[in-house]
């Protein structure tokens, strides 16, 4: 599978981005061949607003980008700041529920060498989550790569905010390790999701 973040930077609306995007943009979303989700989440006090798309395909994700292009900006206009892409590849994802608005979500940047991502993927899903898992409030986990840089991202959902805070503390303990494995740590992002739209199955 494949996503892509739309990140509305320096927000001054969240609620109207938000109710913009269930109107209108989750409508047209649905009509894209391959979309596979979406999921919308929100840091006020940042004016962060981010939208994560999933796709079947490289393919069906890069075919949307011109249908849903005009959607990205109306938002933008109607919310203000700025907007950042991103594209990834998901390599692992693991759900103990399906993610609901109002849930807690640790979002953390990383990034290795491009050669030990297949490794370091393994490493991951057979040693990392299930600690994630064994954590209070565990709730989804998704990791996405961009195997040219070696550039991505994990985010995880948990049930709240306290739950989630303890499990980002508890993160801190494995850094070391994943360190050792070349794995370096970018900014860590807290947010609430505020949508969720999957298609039906």
């Amino acid at each position: 599978m494949f996503t892509r973040i739309v990140n509305f930077i320096g927000a001054r609306d969240i609620d109207g981005g938000v109710q913009y995007i269930r109107d209108t943009a989750a409508p047209l979303l649905r009509q894209q061949v391959g979309f596979r989700g979406a999921s919308v989440s929100a840091d006020r006090s940042e004016g962060l607003l981010s939208v994560l798309t999933m796709w079947a395909s490289e393919a069906d994700r890069d075919a949307s980008e011109s249908a849903l292009g005009k959607a990205r900006e109306e938002i933008r206009r109607s919310i203000g700041g700025h907007v950042e892409v991103e594209r990834y590849e998901q390599v692992f994802a693991e759900m103990a529920s399906m993610p609901q608005a109002g849930a807690a979500l640790l979002v953390q940047w990383i990034s290795m060498d491009p050669a030990e991502v297949d490794g370091n993927i393994a490493y991951f899903a057979s040693e990392v989550v299930p600690q994630m898992k064994a954590q209070p409030g565990f709730v989804a986990v998704r990791h996405m790569i961009d195997r040219a840089s070696g550039r991505g991202v994990v985010g995880t959902v948990w049930t709240d905010a306290a739950a989630r805070d303890a499990a980002a503390t508890e993160g801190e303990k494995r850094r070391q390790v994943a360190m050792e494995r070349g794995v370096s740590f970018g900014d860590r992002s807290r947010r609430e999701i505020v949508f969720v739209e999957m298609p039906p199955s």
